[in-house]
């Protein structure tokens, strides 16, 4: 008698076993949203699979109940998982031993290698090969695979390079997510990158060419037997269906000598395609400073709150891509800062009661996307109208993360005035000196309307202070004249953010302060943060007062995540 139980893999305890009963079962644990096993009477797991959104993975029984009907239990309950959460067209990578089980159940097979087999249980494929068939064209027609993680300018090479070789190109992206740009931001750039050559066509993502499903290992950069596998299967697909599809008779590569799996890959694609009737033209990587572009250096740079050394590297249709990455590091790099007096960070909520580490890590994940978006606005458009229609959708999504809490109102105002400005200049071909960008933050300041019902406006009219506003359309003085410039002084020192956070506490009018308590306890928070940077004992004691009186220097941390953002992005103050 076996019973199925949903085990819980966020329990350590519970994914050390499962773990445990894959590898015996010769299979390696993957990330899963849920995962069902049937346990026997005694407890022990003798069958398991999951589902991770479409894809049905993880699934083994033990050798000596394979005939207990144990596999197709499971299964059923998978789909059935799958079914509710609204995946119509399940998928599942498998032994090819496992492939008449699998077709019992409803699926059929979509692509074939010596070790593994891909089936799905709907109409998936047929869909989207229907898709391409409108797209194809005639003449030589090639196709280039690509993930543009992001979009360099080695990927703008190897187009051009292909564009010379062929009638028209088609440009397939990797649409999985969980990386660190998104496929709508990929896609954007990609489509507006060669939206003025004519033989190049952005094609939409699929699950059926370098996905989860077809090709796991892509995205763990792994060359063992699995991975080899996956690509033999990957480009079975390709061959057997896309490019059929398309009438494609070439694709293209980048040249490899660094990264093994791409390396195997493209060897793999070099044996398989040619005697399939499709050539495979290797293009030599494009290089800077006699190394290969490669997107992997951009994110390394990235890491590094670089945006000048990436943007060498990178296409210019990546700016809005990096400067999202950059606002999102600098909202998370003043959450993540310890000891900040009323102010929430991992072990505090500060002064607040309705906010904690994990909504305000909820509500930057929101609003992360409308710094991509606020970037993306071109110096043709309605670039007033068109950011405040930004911040106010950053907003909207804000408070729905969060339950109606008001978490980053300042910061989106602030920041997404900054993401907006830089891109006006950057677009304009100019260099992003702090005066360029200053000046341009001033002017679209300039025509944002006064706020009449926010807290930290009512605050500076009753105390004649100048507000978020007022400093916006004045280009932020002190953020360019004090407070970068001091924290580039002190970058790298111990404590050096935090410094950065007093010194921005004794500076400025911080209006929810002065909302909260007045002049009087706005004039002793600006004090007592000037003693601390003089005397960092002091720091215990400014935080029990806040938190005790209830200040939160909610102005002061906008700022301090501003400063960084500035620091980030402008390597000329």
């Amino acid at each position: 008698m076996f019973e199925i139980q949903e085990l819980p893999l966020t329990d350590r305890f519970t994914r050390e076993r499962v773990e445990r009963f894959l590898a015996g079962n010769g299979l390696r644990a993957d990330r899963c949203d849920a995962y069902l096993a049937a346990v026997d009477e005694e407890g022990n797991l003798v069958a398991g699979g999951g589902i991770e959104k479409d894809v049905l993975k993880c699934l083994a029984v033990s050798p000596d109940l394979r005939e207990e009907g144990l596999m197709s239990r499971l299964v059923s309950r998978l789909i059935a998982m799958g079914t509710e959460a609204g995946f119509s067209n399940l998928k599942v990578f498998t032994k090819p031993a496992n492939r008449v089980l699998f077709e019992s159940l409803g699926f059929h097979c979509i692509g074939c290698a010596q070790n593994a087999v891909l089936l799905e249980n709907g109409r998936g494929l047929e869909k989207y090969l229907a898709t391409l068939e409108k797209h194809r064209s005639e003449g030589r027609c090639g196709v280039v695979v690509m993930n543009a993680n992001p979009l360099t300018w080695g990927h703008d090479y190897l187009v051009r390079a292909a564009c010379s070789d062929c009638d028209k190109l088609y440009i397939i992206p990797v649409g999985d997510e969980g990386q660190l740009f998104t496929y709508a931001e990929r896609y954007q750039a990609l489509s507006s990158a060669f939206l003025d050559e004519l033989k190049v066509e952005v094609l939409p993502c699929s699950p059926y060419a370098i996905s989860a499903a077809t090709f796991p290992s892509y995205f763990l950069k792994e060359t063992s037997e699995a991975a080899t596998a996956q690509m033999e299967l990957d480009l079975d697909i390709f061959t057997r269906h896309l490019a059929p599809a398309l009438g494609v008779m070439v694709r293209y590569v980048g040249t490899e000598a660094d990264d093994a799996l791409t390396a195997r890959y493209n060897d793999l694609m070099a044996k398989i395609l040619p005697p399939k009737g499709i050539e495979v033209v290797a293009v030599p990587r494009l290089e800077e400073e006699g190394r290969p572009i490669r997107a992997s250096q951009v994110r390394n740079y990235l890491s590094e709150g670089n945006f000048a050394a990436a943007d060498v590297l990178a296409h210019p249709e990546s700016m809005p891509m990096l400067v999202r990455v950059l606002a999102e590091k600098a909202l998370l790099a003043e959450l993540d800062l310890p000891g900040k007096p009323g102010l929430v960070c991992p072990e505090s909520r500060g002064a607040h009661r309705d906010m904690d580490y994990a909504l305000m890590r909820k509500s930057i994940a929101a609003i992360a996307p409308y710094f991509h978006t606020f970037a993306s606005i071109h110096p043709d458009d309605d670039v007033a109208a068109d950011m405040i229609e930004t911040g106010l959708k950053a907003e909207k999504a804000m408070l729905a993360a969060t339950g109606g809490v008001n978490t980053h109102r300042g910061a989106i105002f602030a920041l997404g005035l900054a993401a907006t400005a830089f891109a006006q200049v950057y677009w304009e071909g100019e260099t992003v000196t702090a005066k360029a960008w200053r000046g341009r933050m001033a002017g679209l300041a300039s025509a944002v309307p006064a706020s009449k019902d926010t807290h930290g406006a009512r605050a500076a009219k009753q105390y004649k202070v100048k507000g978020a506003l007022q400093n916006a359309r004045e280009g932020y003085p002190q953020l360019f004249k004090e407070w970068l410039p001091y924290y580039r002084s002190i970058k790298g020192t111990e404590n050096a953010l935090q410094k950065l956070l007093l010194r921005i506490i004794a500076d400025l009018d911080d209006t929810n302060i002065l909302y909260r308590k007045g002049p009087a306890g706005a004039a002793k928070a600006r004090k007592m943060a000037a003693e601390c940077l003089q005397n960092p004992k002091k720091i215990k004691t400014m935080e029990d007062l806040f938190v005790r009186e209830g200040i939160s220097p909610g102005g002061s941390a906008d700022m301090l995540a501003l400063t960084v953002l500035a620091d980030f992005l402008c390597p000329h103050v």
